[in-house]
């Protein structure tokens, strides 16, 4: 019987308890993120919350004493002014708006301090070592102590979550789990996807050439 662990997970612990996801990253779900990442089509950021409220709604019956600490993976700066939003942050909010328990969101408490490459072709060590003090914690006191939902749009091998896991517990979170709208599973399409925009470059390059 298996533990509900993919076996990226099972043999490379991540920084975070337990990650859940809507669902895998094709299709529909993914034509949705699509459209709020690359066309700018700000309404879909409601649907892909009510998906994100799923995965959420999984992990809570987890966690311990208060709620978590809501905390959208965040941008580095350039990436967001290019963009004009940060997209897991949209649908954050969305997500914390459809759930029965109240959430407090801190968009502001993680930081990404540094931009990183992409992660297409890269081992796992490599993976690790492009995403480490790539984010800090701004707010460490409104952290500490704290059970900690970190979301995202989607994830991949989970190494930019385990990363601002790991950081988030350094600063004296309790426990941080990580929910996202989508799961790409590596050999399926992954190329196409990325942990909070890691792939950006290459996903709209492959996009826009179809």
């Amino acid at each position: 019987m298996g533990d509900g662990r993919c076996a990226n997970c099972r043999d490379n612990a991540p920084e975070f308890e337990r990650a859940a996801s809507f669902g895998e990253y094709r299709d529909g779900v993914r034509g949705l993120i699509h459209l709020l990442k690359y066309e700018r089509v700000i309404p879909v950021a409601r649907p892909l919350g009510g998906m994100l409220a799923q995965a959420i709604a999984e992990l809570l019956a987890d966690c311990r004493g208060s709620m978590p600490l809501l905390i959208p993976v965040p941008l580095h700066k350039s990436r967001r002014r290019s963009r004009g939003f940060n997209q897991s942050e949209l649908i954050a909010r969305s997500a914390a708006r459809r759930l029965p328990q109240r959430l407090e969101l801190a968009c502001g408490a993680l930081v990404r301090q540094r931009d990183t490459v992409s992660q297409v072709g890269l081992s796992r060590e490599e993976r690790i070592a492009n995403v480490r003090g790539a984010f800090r914690v701004a707010d460490a006191a409104r952290v500490k102590s704290r059970e900690i939902m970190l979301v995202d749009d989607v994830m991949t091998t989970g190494t930019t979550l385990s990363e601002c896991a790991r950081v988030l517990k350094h600063a004296g979170a309790e426990r941080v789990w990580a929910a996202t709208v989508a799961r790409a599973f590596e050999g399926a399409d992954s190329r196409l996807a990325g942990d909070s925009g890691e792939q950006e470059a290459t996903e709209l390059a492959v996009t826009t050439s179809v």
